[in-house]
């Protein structure tokens, strides 16, 4: 337990040093006025926790320094990180025990959708279980050659169509194929594409529509990956996606090389969706399951 806290820590260096560390500074001392208030707001709009989620924390810490008659600066930072744990939620487990978990990943070109989907390949062979990859990007000829490599690395199975191929077929064999040789779980990658591409995302609907034909109920997690280091940008791709696919979980990619960590707020505030994973480092084992506490932890570590 030590050492995951202590990669939560090391990984949000960033966002802590860059905005939450400031805030620290802020709660130094003195007695709490207008200013306070005011300069608590901009710092927390600046770490990215989104306009609508910072003006419900300044307004709860308002009525609780009247409720409690706080005066010091320094008695508002506990009641800080109690409204901020109040908004970064645990996920729900996850049904690994269906056979297969059909995993569906979405996200636009250089979130790090393909690298991740790595990473969580590994993660779910460490926890024992049998993983098969679909590459149903069939746009670019580098996304499944990515993929591919990455696969053998981890000696992990992978189904691959053409360049061009339909990305629907390749999803539906990947499930077909996952099924007859009992894959637990099954993980596959789409076409990363802007937002703002009807075409695109119809296909993407399609590709959803597809899986469901290969298994009912599936897929049964449609993730999001978003790039941390865009901060309130990758909410725009988000509501997109949302409504495409229904995404109901994200995966925050770079989240170590991000200085804008506050954005797990908003998503959870806007997008009413839970953060299964976070990437905090570039290696195999650098993806890590979402944990509120030891997030909280990392952001508002000591100066």
């Amino acid at each position: 337990m030590v050492s995951i806290l202590s990669k939560w820590k090391t990984g949000l260096t960033k966002t802590s040093k860059a905005t939450f560390n400031q805030i620290k500074s802020l709660f130094g001392g003195g007695d709490i006025d207008q200013s306070t208030y005011e300069d608590l707001e901009a710092l927390l709009i600046q770490a990215d926790l989104g306009v609508e989620t910072t003006r419900e924390v300044i307004n709860a810490l308002k009525d609780a320094q009247i409720e409690h008659n706080i005066i010091k600066v320094k008695d508002l930072e506990a009641l800080l990180r109690q409204e901020l744990s109040k908004r970064i939620l645990e996920p729900p487990p996850l049904s690994i025990d269906l056979q297969p978990m059909v995993l569906l990943i979405v996200g636009v070109n250089g979130s790090g959708k393909t690298t991740t989907i790595a990473k969580l390949a590994y993660w779910f062979r460490q926890q024992g279980k049998k993983v098969l990859l679909g590459a149903a990007d069939t746009y670019r000829a580098a996304a499944i050659d990515q993929l591919e490599i990455w696969a053998e690395r981890l000696q992990i199975p992978v189904i691959s169509g053409t360049i061009g191929a339909d990305s629907g077929a390749v999803a539906y064999d990947t499930v077909q194929a996952a099924i007859a040789r009992k894959f637990d779980i099954v993980i596959i990658d789409t076409a990363g594409r802007l937002h703002t591409r009807y075409n695109l995302m119809e296909e993407l609907k399609k590709v959803y529509r597809v899986i469901g034909k290969a298994l009912p109920g599936a897929p049964h997690y449609v993730w999001l990956v978003l790039d941390a280091t865009t901060g309130q940008n990758a909410l725009q791709q988000a509501r997109a996606f949302q409504q495409a696919v229904q995404i109901n979980g994200v995966i925050l990619a770079k989240l170590d090389s991000s200085a804008r960590g506050g954005m797990a707020f908003a998503i959870q505030k806007e997008l009413g969706v839970p953060i299964y994973f976070a990437g905090l480092g570039e290696t195999y084992s650098d993806l890590e399951p979402f944990n509120p506490q030891a997030f909280l932890d990392g952001i508002l570590s000591p100066i």
